[in-house]
């Protein structure tokens, strides 16, 4: 969105953007891509956020007589592919100094470089163009950064809290705005995890079970009207992701009944035929977060269940194995495993044969054994420490929320207590709501969300939480938002 708009408000009147359908033609540059893409007949393609592996692609641009500039943030291979340019702060020899950049912000650079470049020669003057504000695209870097769970830096952090003061001030896009609408979030008073846990999953739903295009039209949108309609359907294709998503996992509860929980294997290695590849990323995350192990999830590439050759995975990891690395070390070992892959430290997706997945689960077994100490096993939660429920105030939440924006490598402080439970309940059948005496007395609401405690009886807990503000038909009290809960003899 960030290149699109940009571009065409410089004066290049001939841009177009093109998503690869990720059921298709997987993710980046590849060749099948170009050959879409030359239908166009342009002269230049712009990748955004991929490209740093696509050397084939590249290759086909370039026999095409198409020239391609990469921007990425993805770790490089032990080569780069043949582009005209490559911006990427991950690439050896790149001294700029943030190595976080999501790439959203990658492309805000390369805009904003352009702008500069672009002024020097007198464009906008000479084209009779006004010269665009570049902080009006900060919200789109905001949400594009949380979104992408990369390490809140000192740089990041500079781009997410003026991004974050521009939708608090209603200068977002009609579509951002519309997003928090229809996830019954106000914008007025948005945090970071309204961005991580609201307006981005109901985007990324348009690029998990349908055309991502969906998504980018509505942060295209200028007007309010088109972008609440858009905002719904994606709200929609939300909804239906959970519901997708909820039978995987009941799929995956089914399979670990047949492990000892206490004892669980170094990694997980998971696949059924009908899982739906747009949601194994979330999967793999819900099985990491419930057993604190490296986990990937596995769907058939095809959904005709006769030509299922190819599986898509997506995996996630824990602190102490790269994950990317693990796989490249796969790759080396077993060279004919893997078909594809690629990622960060704490996420990859890659592709393999179907006839190759115990193959793979064995040698991605070995590789985790070999990397993964037991101590990098244990699931260690740093809190704050122990909380004077006295200090529970609005007023202190407030100063808590004001010192963000808080996220990956930035962490909201987090306490913790020993309570007594007065009251529970639960909500939609998963989440718990419960009311908590601190040892002086004190009372307050609590929630988890996704709770795996709905059906237990709990009296005395201790508890890891976040104090937040509720408002309620206009009323605001402090709520501790329950990130962990370990009963208490």
């Amino acid at each position: 969105t960030i290149a699109y708009e940009a571009l065409r408000e410089f004066g290049a009147n001939n841009v177009d953007y093109l998503v690869p359908d990720r059921f298709k033609f997987g993710y980046g540059l590849t060749p099948e891509i170009v050959d879409l893409a030359a239908q166009s007949n342009p002269t230049l393609i712009v990748t955004v956020d991929n490209g740093i592996s696509s050397h084939e692609g590249v290759a086909r641009a370039h026999a095409l007589g198409i020239k391609v500039i990469v921007t990425d943030h993805h770790l490089p291979g032990d080569e780069l592919p043949d582009a005209d340019a490559i911006v990427n702060p991950a690439q050896y020899g790149c001294n700029f100094p943030s190595k976080n950049m999501a790439g959203v912000g990658v492309i805000f650079y390369v805009m904003s470089a352009l702008r500069a470049s672009l002024r020097t020669i007198n464009w906008f003057q000479d084209k009779n163009l006004v010269e665009p504000n570049m902080a009006a695209y900060l919200d789109l870097v905001a949400l594009g950064t949380v979104a992408d769970l990369v390490a809140l830096d000192f740089y990041n952090r500079i781009l997410v809290e003026q991004g974050m003061r521009r939708i608090r001030a209603g200068k977002a896009r009609p579509g951002i705005l519309a997003l928090f609408e229809v996830a019954g979030r106000n914008y007025e008073t948005a945090v970071t995890s309204d961005l991580g846990f609201a307006v981005g999953p109901r985007l990324n739903a348009a690029g998990r079970l349908d055309d991502m295009s969906t998504g980018i039209e509505c942060l295209l949108s200028r007007d309010m009207l088109d972008a609440r309609q858009r905002a719904q359907v994606l709200n929609g294709l939300n909804q239906e992701r959970k519901h997708i998503e909820e039978d995987m996992r009941r799929d995956a509860d089914a399979a670990f009944s047949q492990i000892n929980i206490d004892q669980p294997p170094k990694a997980f290695v998971l696949y059924e035929e009908h899982w739906h590849q747009g949601v194994i990323g979330i999967l793999a995350s819900r099985v990491k977060e419930k057993f604190h192990r490296p986990v990937v999830a596995f769907a058939p590439e095809s959904d005709d269940p006769d030509q299922i050759n190819i599986l898509k995975g997506s995996a996630r990891s824990i602190p102490g194995l790269h994950m990317r690395d693990a796989l490249d070390v796969v790759a080396k070992k077993y060279p004919d495993v893997l078909v594809k892959f690629g990622g960060h430290a704490m996420a990859a997706g890659m592709s393999i044969e179907v006839a190759k997945l115990s193959v793979f689960e064995s040698a991605f077994q070995d590789v985790v054994e070999s990397l993964l100490g037991e101590e990098d096993l244990e699931a260690i939660i740093y809190t704050d420490g122990e909380l004077d429920p006295a200090a529970l105030t609005i007023s202190n939440v407030e100063q808590i929320e004001r010192a963000g924006p808080w996220g990956q490598k930035f962490p909201e402080p987090c306490f913790d207590a020993q309570v007594r439970v007065v009251q529970k309940r639960v909500l939609k059948e998963k989440h718990l709501k419960l009311v908590v005496e601190f040892e002086g007395g004190e009372l307050f609401d609590a929630i988890q969300f996704s709770s795996p405690y709905c059906s237990e009886d709990l009296t005395n807990i201790r508890l890891v939480f976040r104090p937040s503000i509720n408002e309620f038909r206009g009323r605001r009290s402090v709520q501790l938002m329950i990130d962990y809960i370990e009963p208490v003899d």
